[in-house]
């Protein structure tokens, strides 16, 4: 009972603040500008955009998730007297870290190959600026 009433504290001191505070720290906001007006996205690049800002949404709160199961996994194996809840923990966090490799390795090859489709060099920056490139590229044909 003890142990459910410290969890319910913690979550109802520590989580749901920083919860509340993460809307000051993601990313940012995932639809842009451009698509909130009237007939929405106008472009690709604006939709290459929209799948950006999720993508990094979606790595942000991984990661984050990730550091609230590793901390509940310490806390099951710090606090385990039985055997279970020691390989209990060692199962979270054996699945948190497959987990965390396996989306940060996603994101990795997803981001090396569109570097090396694009033909990225060192003026060129992060792939996602693809859009940039096209406007530059169709204003000089123009």
């Amino acid at each position: 009972m003890a142990v459910r009433i410290a969890a319910l504290l913690t979550v109802v001191f520590f989580v749901a603040p920083s919860l509340a505070l993460a809307a000051n720290s993601l990313p940012g906001q995932i639809v842009p500008e451009t698509c909130n007006q009237v007939g929405g996205c106008q472009s690709v690049c604006d939709l290459a955009t929209v799948a950006q800002n999720v993508l990094n949404t979606g790595i942000y709160i991984a990661v984050f998730l990730s550091a609230v199961l590793f901390a509940w996994a310490g806390w099951l194996y710090l606090t385990s007297v039985a055997g279970g809840e020691i390989s209990r923990a060692k199962e979270i966090f054996m699945n948190v870290a497959v987990g965390l490799v396996i989306i940060l390795a996603g994101w990795l090859v997803v981001d090396t190959l569109m570097r090396t489709l694009v033909g990225s060099d060192s003026n060129f920056g992060p792939w996602n600026k693809v859009c940039q490139l096209f406007v530059e590229y169709t204003s000089a044909l123009v």
